[in-house]
């Protein structure tokens, strides 16, 4: 690492510190669970837990930024893999769990479009690449980007099912990470985007949104894993256990996550 790129990952250390206040649980949470999380710790607190101060973003740049140092105490994350690498890679206590089992969707703004069927989700990406083809304008197909968002992994994988992949390109817009994906996917230039169901179905998206379910089997399974760093505070301990409570799976299903349960091998 060069000498800039120490001083960047200094600085920024210094600036995400404030995470690591003693009394108070430090979480790392993927953005699929943006809406639902909210409710949480909310429930959580209600119940005397301590403060929870979260940073939501991309799976995979928060295990980047773990492994570089960053203090966060408990990681969310919306993908097995990144918990996983971490723990092999000795940041974490032990493996974690599964806390719940995340679903792929089809969401657009009425009036964009036929809203695709059950049968065949990605009906308005071939109808946006045929426009495209035609000359009759450019409507965008959002996604997460799938370097570092399990999410964007899935609609790749959707797409590629499809055979829309390479069709898509010239339409195709990222997020950094799913919920910056579903604000894309809602922008007027979009038909629409492949984002997780947990954001069609949060309530500041479903007045302006409309969504079908894209099957499980199109993509591989989001198992979605959490795992307490070393050096864990009582704080981030209670909330972890917390988590794999009823309480908390009532909370997460009703925001479109299935339990743990029917993750294979759980």
């Amino acid at each position: 690492m060069n000498a800039v790129l120490r001083l960047a990952l200094a600085c920024w250390l210094l600036a995400i510190a404030p995470l690591a206040n003693a009394g108070e649980a430090a979480v790392a949470v993927a953005s699929s669970l943006q809406f639902a999380f909210p409710e949480l710790v909310e429930e959580f607190r209600s119940q005397g837990g301590p403060p929870v101060r979260v940073n939501y973003g991309a799976s995979g740049n928060f295990r980047r930024q773990i492994a570089q140092g960053a203090p966060f105490e408990l990681f969310l994350s919306a993908d097995e893999q990144s918990v996983l690498a971490l723990h092999d890679a000795g940041f974490t206590e032990s493996a974690g769990v599964i806390y719940a089992v995340g679903r792929l969707s089809w969401i657009q703004r009425p009036g964009r479009g036929a809203l695709p069927s059950d049968h065949a989700p990605l009906s308005a990406v071939e109808a946006a690449i045929a426009t495209y083809r035609d000359g009759e304008g450019r409507q965008r197909v959002a996604l997460a980007n799938p370097e570092h968002a399990p999410y964007g992994i899935a609609a790749r994988q959707a797409l590629q099912r499809a055979g829309l992949w390479e069709d898509s390109a010239p339409l195709r817009v990222m997020g950094e990470n799913v919920s910056q994906a579903a604000r894309f996917a809602l922008a007027d230039e979009a038909r629409g985007g492949l984002v997780a169901y947990s954001l069609a179905l949060a309530p500041s998206l479903a007045d302006q949104a409309e969504h079908v379910l894209v099957p499980a089997g199109w993509h591989a399974p989001l198992h979605q894993r959490m795992a307490l760093m070393r050096g864990a505070g009582d704080e981030a301990r209670a909330l972890y256990q917390w988590l794999e409570g009823e309480q908390a799976r009532v909370i997460l299903r009703r925001f479109g996550f299935q339990p743990p349960d029917a993750a294979e091998g759980h």
